[in-house]
């Protein structure tokens, strides 16, 4: 099966339907839910995401924006096509991308499941540190950007 260490933006901008890359990240999921891709998460991205999501459902005036991001976060624990990856190999690698490239540590998390997985590196966009090691990073990493499939 077809693998991708997929980021929070990447989930953001699944539940934001009015998101620019919503269409994009909608293609992602449906994959997945239909048992055609397989999605590893870092276990450091659902605390992320939930993060996140709840400061997306406030603004945009959900009640209860914290029990909304906490079942996402649930629904993409338990979802059967999705991995929650941990473990001190990943902690590893993922300090050693943090060490080596300075970039945002979940940033890191992903890239270190994707190089363990062997698999794409799934991102809404470059985050801004890593445009000064992009050519770097695209060498030693698959990295996929949503934006890239606008």
């Amino acid at each position: 099966m077809v693998k991708a260490a997929i980021d929070t933006g990447v989930v953001i901008e699944y539940i934001d339907e009015l998101g620019l890359l919503h269409q994009q990240a909608s293609i992602l999921f449906s994959a997945a839910l239909a048992g055609m891709i397989e999605l590893i998460i870092p276990h450091p991205i659902l605390a992320e995401t939930y993060y996140v999501a709840a400061r997306v459902y406030s603004k945009l005036g959900y009640e209860n924006p914290g029990d909304r991001a906490s079942k996402l976060v649930e629904w993409l624990y338990r979802l059967p096509t999705v991995t929650v990856e941990e473990g001190l190999d990943l902690a590893l690698e993922a300090g050693r991308i943090k060490h080596t490239y300075k970039i945002a540590l979940t940033d890191c998390y992903v890239l270190a499941a994707s190089k363990i997985h062997m698999c794409t590196a799934v991102f809404r966009k470059p985050e801004k540190e890593m445009l000064p090691n992009i050519d770097s990073l695209t060498r030693e990493f698959k990295i996929l950007f949503l934006e890239s499939y606008k």
